[in-house]
Parts: structure tokens; C-alpha cells; sequence
């Protein structure tokens, strides 16, 4: 007995062994970023079973195996109908394009940057800037709740909603009566929720159940069939969305829970930022909506009552930019990129998670040396525990090349914000990080605008001011247990 069951473990060995080795030449082949098939080797040496299943579940490259379509169903669907109110879709980008270039949107050489990034999401993100908007900035999440309550009590025709995480919680149940109210009264009423983002909900059905039975659609995004058995588990919708009537939309980085409300015990205060958007960028907010809609629900619903004619709501500039592993490009990453290294006077960052490839790491080095002010706020306390760590060993180069960093102690930092000299700020779902530039479907919006830039800045300088800032003293006289724990965390950082 002893002997068959040595030769099974041994069998089972030489299995993982081979599988490991062959796991491990496939991502070697596949020319990944160095940092990522490095840690990748290194965690098949130290857990040869253990990171061959994480490998499984969360290794893959989908974005180089086309297991999400949406370019194709992009092509397939005949969407360029629905922009009979701008331009057809396609002829809409070229015009934009050589808008730029003929510096018909902006003629003044210090606007220069914005015109680099716009062009760059007219090419990546097939993202068309729109020019009839009003911004408001939400800075936590009464402000967010609040507005949006007022909007979805209003809606008269549809409301579509997409979070990566709604919680049966107070505020959830409170708009879950909401829009089962206005379901009854006729107002076509969608739900797409992320299906890891909401695991709790595995347990509680009864809470998508109640507005189901009022005619409420809700779909899953990627659906695990088996909980934590999916090869596409890497790969969550983090966006959150919200379009009222075609002319409301919201987008940002709170989602549907009590903890965004200051209520949590651990976090208390919850400092984010969202915004509130009228006018014809609503139109890419919903047309991301109806592209995530149609791939989970296999339902077609591009009509133009969808995208109703939208009178003058103001004048800032704005581009919808959606990213995720569906594209060929980047979006984010990029637009993130190019940004910041044209930067001139300042680079402010907000973000819950600071791990940066060497791209922008050099970007925001480079800027720092030459002179441009970067500062970046980050929370004190962690959500995240090995994510945190590795992201505070990445603020000893920002901090050696005259960057300052400055620890949020308030309550919890979640807002996710750019803001580049006077005139460009980006506000989204997107964490400074490479699992949302690389992994995670998002989407954010570029303003080009010096009024919503210099709020956001406001902003930026009231955080401060409820933040510890660290030097590089501090960091260099941190105790070695911590500094060998940021160090081994950042091994993994390509892959979390």
C-alpha cells in the first residue's frame, strides 16, 4: 500500500514538474514585460503546485488570446447609426483627428499636451472628445449618493447602472426601492454588476431577486460558474457607470456600499471622488455601457432612443476613455503616460494603489528631476495588505528625485485622480497600478478644462492638508523588518 502510494506521489511530482516547466516556457515565449515573467518563474521555484493553479486562474494572457471580443463585437455591431445626432462614428474620428492637427480645438502652444493626449485616445481608445458638457466634481460619497438619488428619482425613460461591487447595505436597499419605483412606472431600469466584485451576493439572492420580479434586468460580468473557478477570474469589470434618460451619466470611483458613506468601523471616513456629467459625453458613457451590456446579456439594444439630442450644457472638453483586456492598446496606461511626461508644472496623483510599471515610473522620475511638481497622496491605512506594502516601496525613487508623498490619515484614500498643469485631469475607476491599466476593464474621463482642473487641485490641497507627508529620511530610517516586507511584496507587484 505504502508503495502505491509513493508511486502516485510520485507520478503526481513528475506531472506538476513537467507542467510547471512547460507553463513556464510558454511565458517565457510569450516576450511578457521582464518584471512579469520574473515573477511569474519566481513563483513557480518557490510554490511549484501552488503557482501553477494561480497561473491557471490568473496568469493567462487574455488580452494576447482574444478570449474577450469587444473590438470584434465593436465591428460587427452597426453602432454608427446611433451618432446621426455628431457625425457617423468612423468620419467622427477623422474629423477630430485632423481637428487637432489644423489647431481648430486648441491654437495655443501651451495647450500642446492636451492636444497629444487626445489624439492618442482618438487612435487607442477610438474615444471621440465631446465639447458640450457640464462637470461636477463629487468628492465623497454622500455628494455622489445624494446627486444621484435626485437624478434616478427623476428618470423618465431608462436608468442603466454598472458597479464592480453593490452591497445589500443601507444605501444599497435605498436605491434598490428607487428603482424598483420607477421600474413600475415604466422606465426601463439595467443592471450590470461584476460577478467576483459582488461575491456576496452569491449568498443573498434575494436581493437582485426583489427587483428581478419587477422587471428589473440584471446581468453578471464575466459569471463564475464555479466561485474562484474561472480562467477568466483575473479579469473584473472595476468600472462603475451610471446613465439616466441618455443625458445623466455618472463615473468615478465609488461604488454601491455603506463603507463609501464613512460607515465602515475600520475605514471610517472614505475620501473618493466621482463626477456627475451632462452632455454629449453621456453618449460614450452609455455606448460602454451597451457594449458591456451586449456581452453579457447577448442582447442588442443600440437604438437611438438611447442616445437622445442633447441641447448646450457647457463648455468643457471632455473624453470618455475605456480600457481593459478586450483592447489591443492600453488606453488608460498610455493616456496616463503620455500626460504626464509632457507635463510642465505639476503631476498630482490620488490613488488607492501606487504600483507603477517602468514606463511611468521613469515618467514620473524624469518629471521630478526636471522640475514639475509631483506629489502624490496615498492612504495611510490598508485595504490591501501586501498591495499596500508594495506600494510604499515604490516612493523612494519619487521621493530621492524630489517628489513628495504624502500619507492620507483622515480616514481611507480611494479617490483615483490626475491632475497635469492647469488645464488636464482625469477622474475614473482606474487605481495607479498595473492590474487596472493591464487587466481590469475601466474607464475614465480626460477633461480638458481649467475650471474643473483647478476644483480638483482645491481639492488636492484640502487632502493635504489631512495627510502626514514622509521624506526621504523617513523612508530611509523605516525599520528593516518593514523594508524587507515592502521588498518582498514588490516582487510580486507585476501580478497583483
Amino acid at each position: 500500500m505504502i508503495d502505491i502510494i509513493d508511486t502516485i506521489m510520485w507520478a503526481l511530482g513528475i506531472l506538476f514538474t513537467v507542467s510547471t516547466i512547460l507553463v513556464s516556457l510558454v511565458i517565457f515565449l510569450e516576450n511578457r514585460n521582464p518584471s512579469k515573467t520574473i515573477a511569474w518563474l519566481l513563483i513557480f521555484a518557490v510554490f511549484p503546485i501552488g503557482g501553477l493553479i494561480i497561473y491557471i486562474f490568473f496568469g493567462q494572457n487574455v488580452r494576447r488570446k482574444k478570449i474577450f471580443k469587444t473590438q470584434k463585437i465593436f465591428s460587427n455591431i452597426k453602432i454608427s447609426h446611433v451618432f446621426n445626432n455628431i457625425k457617423e462614428f468612423d468620419n467622427l474620428l477623422l474629423v477630430q483627428k485632423q481637428a487637432i492637427v489644423d489647431n481648430v480645438i486648441f491654437n495655443d502652444s501651451s495647450m500642446d499636451n492636451s492636444k497629444k493626449v487626445m489624439s492618442l485616445l482618438l487612435n487607442t481608445g477610438r474615444t471621440p472628445f465631446t465639447l458640450n458638457n457640464n462637470i461636477k466634481i463629487l468628492t465623497n460619497g454622500n455628494q455622489k449618493f445624494n446627486e444621484l438619488i435626485k437624478d434616478l428619482k427623476k428618470a423618465k425613460h431608462h436608468i442603466h447602472m454598472e458597479y464592480y461591487i453593490i452591497k445589500n447595505s443601507e444605501i444599497g436597499n435605498k436605491i434598490k426601492e428607487i428603482l424598483i419605483k420607477k421600474a413600475n412606472e415604466g422606465v426601463k431600469v439595467k443592471i450590470l454588476y461584476d460577478d467576483v466584485g459582488c461575491w456576496r451576493l452569491w449568498f443573498d439572492r434575494k436581493f437582485f431577486g426583489d427587483m428581478r420580479k419587477h422587471n428589473i434586468e440584471i446581468y453578471p460580468f464575466l459569471r463564475s460558474k464555479i466561485p474562484f473557478l474561472n480562467k477568466r477570474l483575473n479579469y473584473r469589470n472595476h468600472r462603475k457607470v451610471v446613465i439616466i434618460d441618455g443625458i445623466i451619466g455618472y463615473t468615478g470611483g465609488i461604488n454601491i456600499g455603506d463603507e463609501y458613506l464613512g460607515k465602515s468601523k475600520k475605514f471610517g471616513f472614505w475620501r473618493d471622488t466621482h463626477m456627475k456629467i451632462k452632455g454629449e459625453s453621456v453618449y460614450m458613457l452609455q455606448l460602454i455601457f451597451l457594449l458591456d451590456w451586449y456581452f453579457a446579456s447577448k442582447n442588442k439594444i443600440f437604438d437611438e432612443e438611447y442616445f437622445p439630442s442633447i441641447c448646450y450644457k457647457g463648455d468643457s472638453i471632455v473624453q470618455i476613455a475605456a480600457s481593459g483586456p478586450d483592447s489591443d492598446w492600453e488606453v488608460i496606461h498610455q493616456a496616463y503616460f503620455s500626460a504626464i511626461s509632457k507635463a510642465k508644472k505639476r503631476i498630482y496623483i490620488q490613488t488607492p494603489y501606487f504600483i507603477p510599471d517602468e514606463s511611468l515610473m521613469m515618467a514620473l522620475k524624469t518629471a521630478a528631476l526636471s522640475g514639475v511638481d509631483v506629489r502624490i497622496i496615498f492612504p495611510e491605512m490598508a485595504d490591501h495588505k501586501i498591495v499596500h506594502l508594495a506600494s510604499s516601496s515604490y516612493f523612494k525613487d519619487i521621493l530621492k528625485t524630489g517628489g513628495k508623498v504624502y500619507l492620507y490619515s483622515k480616514g481611507f484614500m480611494h479617490s483615483k485622480i490626475l491632475i497635469i498643469d492647469d488645464d488636464i485631469c482625469s477622474v475614473g475607476s482606474a487605481n495607479m497600478d498595473i492590474r487596472s491599466f493591464m487587466i481590469n476593464f475601466e474607464v475614465n474621463g480626460f477633461i480638458y478644462d481649467e475650471k474643473v482642473t483647478k476644483r480638483l487641485e482645491k481639492d488636492f490641497m484640502k487632502d493635504i492638508g489631512n495627510s502626514k507627508e514622509i521624506t526621504y529620511e523617513d523612508y530611509i530610517n523605516k525599520p528593516l523588518i518593514q523594508k524587507i516586507k515592502e521588498s518582498a511584496s514588490r516582487l510580486f507587484s507585476a501580478i497583483l
